[in-house]
């Protein structure tokens, strides 16, 4: 994966871009439309991100950017410059290890045909970096942006409650430091 940093492609509008992504700071030029989904997919080769009804509904495509969940589709690619963004494959840790949020997802097949996993994955991740212990009824809340047609939500449901156990694990002191950044 290499930075573009020349103009040559580019259109008129379009303007160098600078962000933090996926823990490496990037660079690339980009034009005035361009979404985020579009350059990550492109100009990174990270596939990660679905495009699917590219208008904020489905959720296939959520990113955190500076940890907040965003639809990638939606979002222009210029509004990140500064920013941190994180995919889904960020979330591995050393050597490739699972995270706690897709270690969780394997075991209770919270995945089914993955279309939309990368999306959970990412709105799981964004969820236990500010609550811990989610309730249900938080849980059902952070999920309802993500459209999934297999799994009928509870599998998924399993998968974010037994993410966050096992992000808790070495005790409550330990979570935030454990939920992958």
């Amino acid at each position: 994966m290499t930075d573009r940093d020349d103009t040559s492609d580019a259109g008129e509008l379009a303007t160098p871009v600078g962000f933090e992504l996926n823990g490496s700071e990037r660079t690339a030029v980009v034009e005035s439309n361009a979404t985020l989904l579009d350059v990550l997919r492109s100009e990174f080769g990270l596939r990660g991100a679905r495009a699917s009804c590219e208008r904020s509904v489905c959720g296939a495509c959520t990113v955190l950017v500076d940890g907040v969940p965003v639809a990638s589709c939606s979002t222009f690619a210029f509004a990140v410059d500064g920013t941190a963004v994180e995919t889904v494959e960020g979330l591995a840790g050393e050597g490739g290890a699972l995270s706690p949020q897709q270690q969780a997802f394997a075991e209770c097949g919270g995945y089914q045909c993955g279309y939309c996993t990368s999306g959970m994955l990412m709105l799981t991740t964004g969820l236990l970096r500010r609550e811990h212990k989610p309730d249900r009824a938080t849980i059902r809340d952070w999920i309802s942006s993500n459209t999934c047609r297999c799994t009928g939500y509870e599998m998924i449901l399993e998968s974010v409650e037994r993410a966050a156990d096992l992000a808790c694990s070495g005790g409550c002191g330990t979570c935030e430091r454990q939920v992958a950044r």
